[in-house]
């Protein structure tokens, strides 16, 4: 009897203490600005870089983004797509639900060619929003 008792103390130990290999990374923002299309489909232009400071989550425990905006803008991760990099680029890219149901796909671009500048791009069918990005 004994032993059973050491023999679960010793799995509820082990499956206690388990390590989670998920991780929290954290940015602010510096600005943003948004691409739409227009009536005929067509990509219209990038309005001016509005400044704005919001903190930026992306929790792989939890599997969503959060942007800390003024109406808070949450993203459940579907799926992780693998790491692409080019001569200019380094993106890790989600495809997501938003918190009103509407798939998108965020993307932080590290762009190589400026100092290593990151941003955060949300892609929608009708629209895409940047907000440049700093890890803090």
């Amino acid at each position: 009897m004994n032993t059973l008792r050491n023999y679960i103390l010793f799995l509820f130990l082990a499956f206690g203490v388990q390590q989670s290999y998920g991780q929290s990374y954290r940015f602010k923002t510096s600005g943003f600005s948004v691409l739409q299309k227009n009536q005929k489909g067509k990509w219209g232009e990038w309005s001016n870089l509005d400044l704005v400071n919001l903190s930026v989550v992306l929790d792989t425990d939890k599997h969503r983004i959060v942007v800390y905006s003024q109406e808070i803008q949450l993203f459940n991760i579907l799926d992780y797509i693998e790491r692409e990099e080019n001569d200019t680029d380094i993106v890790y890219s989600f495809i997501c639900k938003d918190n009103e149901g509407r798939d998108c796909k965020l993307s932080i671009i590290t762009r190589k060619k400026q100092d290593y500048r990151k941003q955060l791009y949300i892609n929608y069918d009708d629209h895409i929003i940047v907000y440049n990005i700093f890890t803090v």
